[in-house]
């Protein structure tokens, strides 16, 4: 039988890294023939919001974690939210009360409250006493006559042992009495989360579900339930939570923030999903690198770990750093000039009107400074490809390369190549100087081409290089002179020459 698997997020926050998590397993779990359901929890309609939910869809997308049915995309299991399904709800609580298997209860919040209190002081589980279970007819009909608001309750049998095998933890069992009778809907047609999921996934077809570990405590009672309605069994795996480096909960202080966050930051889709599926899976060797494609070949339950996985931001960092120098060089660019824009170092030439934002990729057009200095696309592209195994997020683009964009300033100190004089360095730059103001096709080739040339008649080409690197970047390090000198142009590589020369 072909598998169903759903991921089922709130729309109540933006989509952080651990539900991506949860959502890649998913993904990966299915194969050609299977199926992958979005379905939205937006039950709690005072915290869910439309601009979450596209947050939810958008961050997949880019994630890559294509699914096959869900909202924008339908399906035959549809609607795949649950605010748009109450019929299906108010038609199984009415079928689970009828049954006797759930039942109103009319406690009040300050009656069970103290009766919480009670059992914590006699060092008991706080379960519900069942004092509702039993009510007549005609006392129902009376407190229902009378308005008294209720919740309903699933009757749950004492003595019983609640078993379901994981697929990562083996067999998992729970006691009833440690349940009581637990609440599953605020009236006859508003069902709580454990209610509307166990209905969903019978009626979405789902055949495995993976989540959190945070879930496990509900798959018992959503088992009571399927039970009760006669549904097929589900096969369940929890997955270890993400932790923080000293083993607590994960908290925004060690990265437990929004994917968009780190799309912001400058991190690659696929870098953070190689990342994601390295925490508590195992490639069963010390493989690091990894496509989506790979990991949906390799990826297996039985190499899920148990233990909690920790989060290491640097160890994404690495990861992202082996996936740019991967990267097409033209995808770069078109990826980090909407940081130069940002920063204000560029702006669009061509059409005024054309604008670039975060995290969008830049059309292919023509770029200038404030000063006027133009760069077309594909010097822009030398310009990333050059400076791509230097950075280890797109972020940091406008940081290596602002020597580009905006002045320079530079000292006799930096100018010195060993123990030059400054006679041979103003020697040096002006023999440079010369060399570049008399290169007619200024193409990338000539350009190094000349200066090699120039740099060969020096016994030691360090003397000759380095100082024109200097004058060009002001930086200790950088990209090398042929491609800086290219990528500045004649005038102005002439203009930080002659600049160059002032200090000394």
């Amino acid at each position: 039988m072909n598998k169903r698997v759903r991921f089922a997020p709130s729309p109540t926050g933006l989509f952080h890294v651990g539900s991506a998590r949860i959502a890649l397993a998913n993904y990966l779990f299915t194969k050609k023939e299977d199926s992958f359901v979005l379905r939205i929890e937006d039950t709690d309609q005072e915290r869910s919001e439309e601009k979450y939910e596209k947050n939810i869809i958008d961050s997949l997308k880019w994630l890559g974690l294509d699914y096959d049915e869900g909202p924008q995309k339908g399906g035959d299991y549809g609607p795949y939210r649950q605010s748009e399904r109450s019929d299906t709800y108010k038609r199984y609580i009415k079928k689970l009360l009828v049954e006797d298997h759930a039942y109103r209860c009319f406690c009040s919040q300050k009656k069970l409250e103290k009766e919480r209190e009670r059992q914590r002081k006699k060092g008991e589980a706080p379960t519900y006493s069942g004092v509702c279970r039993d009510l007549g007819e005609d006392e129902i009909k009376e407190k229902l006559e009378k308005g008294k608001s209720f919740v309903i309750r699933m009757k749950v049998k004492e003595g019983e042992v609640v078993k379901f095998k994981d697929l990562i933890r083996g067999e998992v069992s729970f006691e009833t009495e440690i349940m009581g009778d637990y609440v599953i809907a605020k009236d006859e047609k508003s069902p709580l989360y454990n209610l509307a999921c166990a209905i969903d996934d019978y009626e979405m077809n789902i055949s495995h579900v993976i989540r959190g570990e945070d879930h496990i405590s509900n798959t018992p009672k959503q088992i009571l339930i399927q039970k009760a309605l006669k549904f097929d069994p589900i096969t369940y795996a929890h997955l270890p939570l993400i932790l923080a480096p000293d083993k607590s909960k994960l908290s925004k202080r060690f990265g437990a923030v929004s994917v968009s966050e780190y799309k912001k930051e400058g991190f690659l889709p696929e870098a953070l999903v190689n990342f994601l599926a390295l925490l508590g899976w195992s490639p069963g060797d010390d493989r690091e690198f990894f496509t989506l494609t790979e990991l949906k070949k390799e990826f297996t339950m039985d190499r899920c770990k148990k233990a909690g996985a920790v989060f290491n931001k640097e160890k994404l960092e690495y990861i992202n750093t082996l996936h740019l120098k991967e990267a097409d060089p033209e995808r770069l660019t078109k990826l980090c000039i909407p940081y130069l824009v940002e920063e204000g170092y560029l702006k669009p030439a061509d059409d005024r009107k054309k604008k670039t934002s975060l995290g969008n990729e830049a059309p292919k057009a023509n770029y200038e400074t404030d000063d006027g200095r133009e760069f077309s696309f594909s010097v822009l592209n030398i310009l990333i490809k050059d400076h791509q195994d230097r950075i280890t997020t797109l972020s940091e683009i406008t940081e290596v390369t602002d020597y580009f964009f905006k002045p320079v300033n530079v000292d006799f100190k930096l100018l010195q190549w060993k123990d030059m004089s400054p006679e041979e360095v103003a020697d040096s730059i002006d023999k440079a100087k010369k060399v570049l103001s008399n290169i007619e096709n200024w193409t990338q080739d000539e350009v190094s081409e000349k200066l090699l040339e120039k740099a060969n008649e020096y016994d030691d080409r360090g003397k000759f290089l380095w100082p024109l690197r200097a004058a060009l970047t002001g930086k200790e390090a950088s990209a090398g002179p042929f491609e800086v000198a290219y990528i500045l142009g004649k005038k102005e590589s002439s203009s930080r020459l002659k600049e160059a020369k002032k200090v000394l």
